[in-house]
């Protein structure tokens, strides 16, 4: 099982390049960076861990923060967790995402959600009851221009003609529905367990990425039950849990129910601070 990290970064944290160095040199297996544009106010939608953390308003651009820790680093992934990307134009962000992946060697796992912020989403056009339709459209839009050969999609939410386009990502295609294969980096998507949720994973991703464990062990079979009625082939479901605070019977817990990687949450701070989280979690990164 996977041992990655992930923070809040923010322009008053220790930054990109110090952290991805750092997550590499103590044998982690990834880095992971969450998604904010912008906190309007006032805000009517509750934060659903209770109080906002003020660095959400302050968060880095994940692609751009995760570029500058491909340039310092040759083996952990890049990750989201996760990109808004209803909050995105799919074929500037389809470049920018294939782009990361061909300059960090295939390094990038793409994690995905649906957001939390009515208010944030609204500024961005996005219709917050369809905002689920929004992500399936620009994902398609996206696995349309990653490709292998010139391929249109026309939905509601999104729409590209056939196009020549490159870099392309360099994950294999995947097998897929009778819809043909999944191109792209690895997408996992984040989000509360449920039909709904678990039926777009088999359809267009390639595994979960919850937040925390909890109902981990009823949720489980139900996926792998929706990912086998969809004709998906059972080894290639990845799971990964995210913002977890780690102890020993955690991790073997996690393990015993094949989670394929935990995501571990540093703190918001600078060097010093994180430094010493990473020194104090390495026990739990294996050899």
């Amino acid at each position: 099982m996977r041992i990655s990290a992930t923070l809040y970064m923010t322009d008053r944290t220790i930054t990109p390049i110090r952290l991805a160095q750092e997550v590499e040199q103590r044998g982690f297996a990834g880095l992971y960076l969450p998604e904010h544009t912008h906190i309007p106010f006032p805000r009517e939608t509750p934060y659903p861990g209770g109080e906002l953390p003020p660095e959400c308003a302050r968060m880095l651009s994940p692609f751009v923060a995760l570029a500058q820790a491909a340039a310092v680093t040759e083996r952990i992934t890049l990750g989201t967790n996760i990109a808004l990307i209803a909050q995105h134009d799919p074929i500037d962000l389809a470049k920018q995402i294939a782009t990361l992946d061909h300059l960090s060697g295939g390094r990038v796992t793409l994690g995905i959600g649906y957001g939390w912020n009515r208010e944030e989403a609204e500024d961005h056009g996005v219709p917050w009851p369809r905002r689920r339709a929004v992500v399936r459209d620009r994902m398609a839009v996206m696995r349309a221009l990653w490709s292998d050969h010139p391929k249109p999609y026309e939905g509601e939410f999104g729409s590209v003609r056939a196009s020549e386009v490159h870099p392309k990502p360099r994950r294999t295609p995947r097998k897929r529905l009778a819809k043909g294969p999944l191109f792209g980096p690895r997408t996992l998507i984040g989000g509360a367990a449920g039909p709904g949720l678990f039926a777009h994973i088999a359809e267009y991703a390639d595994g979960w990425m919850p937040v925390g464990g909890s109902g981990l062990r009823d949720a489980l079979p139900v996926l792998r039950s929706a990912w086998a009625d969809a004709g998906r082939e059972p080894g290639d479901l990845y799971v990964a849990v995210t913002a977890v605070e780690p102890d020993t019977d955690k991790l073997a817990y996690y393990r015993d129910l094949g989670v394929d990687e935990v995501i571990v949450q540093l703190p918001p701070d600078g060097d010093a601070e994180v430094c010493a989280a990473l020194d104090g979690l390495g026990r739990y990164v294996g050899p």
